[in-house]
């Protein structure tokens, strides 16, 4: 059983916990933590003895610009026709796996394969960093240490249980097996999907890819239906109306000339998401689409998995359309401040076109009598 903070003050020196501190009193921190959750003093002795810093994983860590690019470029540069048959040749493989994935869960087996592939390149590429001195790391550092130190402590009571090799490795953020999951995440969801008593996310496809559906479940998924449907919009439409906190019924944006580039709407509450404002492509984003930000937290990866997902699927290659330039890295970083000059939250200016910035944007394209599509670009910046 976890201690509570006021008791862990009292029961080590208050350095012992905190990021930054010395990595003796670190350890010493960690170490009264994992006795108290029942781990065994030389169990959680042997898995802290060796930990070190990684100054690969910080920087890593700091140095995440792929998410900023535009959905078109990053869609672009992760999806390929070679990832689309291999993607198929992985359903065919394991069709058994999906088919009881989708009877147990509902999820269509395309959500799967896109993690999969974007992950590990369907297993082939799962990483090379300590996952012990990566969650160790990220643990220390003051940047995020209340989502890393529990990490940290699950992989020790793996360890503690024999499901967990002190020269793991995996990402540097400390996810491990074929899907990339964290150890609380394994913990919790881990899948034995091959029957053969075991669960290894490393080795076995089955067991990756239950886990994985188990955690999506987990995170509120909604059985059989969409998460994503590439649309047309028309060019009447009130851009105010669009982003994905302004979901409507279907029947809804139907009246409003709203249709689906293959098929039909679902009959769902749905949002719609322009990526690249009111010229580029255009997609319905329905419930299930919130549940890929659990699982990641960048609009740009979260757009190109779920729209990846329907490409397996058999939908057909997205219309890029024709948007208006879109802002560098640094320009983003002065449109954030001069947002957040405004009184708006946009979670930092990190240069990232993420969902709170893309509000900002919104309102204040309302503001200054511009077309409200979320989308900003060097005149917007210049404006304000």
């Amino acid at each position: 059983m976890r201690l509570t903070a006021l008791a862990l003050t009292l029961a080590t020196p208050l350095a012992a916990q905190d990021c930054g501190a010395s990595l003796p009193d670190f350890k010493a921190g960690l170490q009264a933590e994992a006795t108290a959750m029942g781990i065994p003093a030389a169990t959680a002795r042997a898995f802290l003895a060796d930990a070190q810093i990684d100054p690969a994983v910080l920087r890593a860590d700091q140095a995440q610009g792929v998410f900023q690019l535009d959905f078109v470029t990053f869609a672009r540069r992760l999806i390929s026709a070679a990832r689309i048959e291999n993607g198929q040749a992985m359903s065919a493989r394991y069709d058994d796996t999906f088919t009881r994935i989708e009877d147990q869960y509902g999820i269509p087996r395309g959500v799967l394969l896109a993690f999969w592939a974007f992950e590990t390149d369907y297993g082939a590429i799962q990483g090379d960093f300590s996952t012990r001195n990566a969650l160790f790391t990220l643990a220390h550092d003051c940047r995020r240490p209340e989502l890393f130190r529990p990490e940290l402590l699950a992989a020790m009571q793996l360890y503690a249980r024999g499901d967990f090799d002190l020269d793991t490795t995996g990402a540097w953020a400390g996810e491990i097996g074929q899907v990339q999951m964290l150890p609380r995440d394994i913990i919790a969801h881990g899948t034995d999907g091959d029957g053969d008593g075991h669960i290894s996310l490393k080795t076995s496809a089955p067991d990756a890819l239950m886990s994985g559906a188990a955690l999506l479940a987990s995170l509120g998924w909604r059985a059989n239906e969409p998460a994503l449907q590439e649309i047309t919009v028309p060019a009447t439409l009130d851009w105010s109306r669009t982003g994905l906190n302004h979901p409507a019924p279907a029947a809804d944006w139907a009246a409003l000339g709203v249709t689906a580039k293959t098929g039909d709407l679902a009959d769902l509450d749905g949002a719609v998401l322009l990526p690249m404002g009111r010229n580029g492509p255009a997609f319905m984003a329905y419930p299930n689409f919130a549940v890929y930000f659990e699982w990641n937290q960048s609009m740009t990866y979260v757009t190109t998995a779920a729209y990846f997902a329907t490409r397996l699927a058999g939908a057909p290659i997205f219309d890029a359309g024709n948007a208006d330039p879109g802002l560098s890295g640094d320009q983003m970083i002065a449109l954030q401040d001069k947002l957040v000059a405004l009184g708006h939250d946009v979670g930092g200016s990190d240069g990232i076109l993420g969902e709170k910035t893309r509000e900002a944007v919104q309102t204040e394209q309302q503001r200054l009598g511009l077309p409200a599509d979320a989308w900003p670009t060097a005149d917007l910046l210049a404006r304000l």
